[in-house]
């Protein structure tokens, strides 16, 4: 699917979140209707709620209602759609993304996928593991998920969802 703006996903940012979820870029489906994580495949709203961060399952097109709870939304590329090897390479926006992550000052931030974690630290998705990752000076805390796209079934599991989950409420507390 060719960049354009007619497939961008709004971001979903305001100061002091305590957690923003990054993906790589919009999924054509997310990008056609406009919501995250919205192909009835995707594990996201799901695993959300399994994992202890929501108090109920949202739907794809309540997104929005997340930053009531703290939950906000980016992805590296805000021009492209598809799944990754789709996306123009020159799409992916690193110094932008870090930019708006000084300006809101997020608590935790949580790759959607190996994938995105490696375009941000610049290392191939292999040299990273799934959960907490090292501290990094004036950086909120970062986590690596397994992608909850239908795609990526065959390495899917809840587990460092649940991490992050613990991780928020452990943070809230101190």
């Amino acid at each position: 699917m060719p960049d354009s703006d007619s497939h961008r996903l709004p971001d979903q940012l305001r100061a002091d979140l305590r957690l923003v979820f990054v993906g790589t870029a919009a999924s054509t489906r997310s990008a056609a209707v406009g919501h995250y994580y919205a192909h009835p495949g995707n594990r996201f709203w799901r695993a959300l709620h399994e994992a202890g961060i929501t108090p109920r399952r949202y739907r794809p097109d309540e997104f929005v209602a997340l930053l009531a709870l703290g939950i906000g939304f980016t992805d590296l590329s805000k021009t492209g759609a598809g799944m990754d090897h789709e996306i123009n390479r020159q799409s992916f926006d690193v110094v932008g993304f870090r930019a708006k992550i000084e300006t809101y000052r997020p608590r935790t931030v949580a790759f959607t996928s190996r994938k995105a974690a490696s375009l941000f630290y610049n290392r191939p998705t292999s040299a990273l593991v799934l959960g907490r990752q090292p501290s990094v000076n004036d950086f909120p805390e970062v986590f690596v998920l397994p992608s909850p796209s239908g795609a990526a079934s065959g390495h899917w599991s809840l587990q460092p969802w649940r991490e992050l989950a613990e991780w928020i409420a452990e943070s809230q507390d101190g």
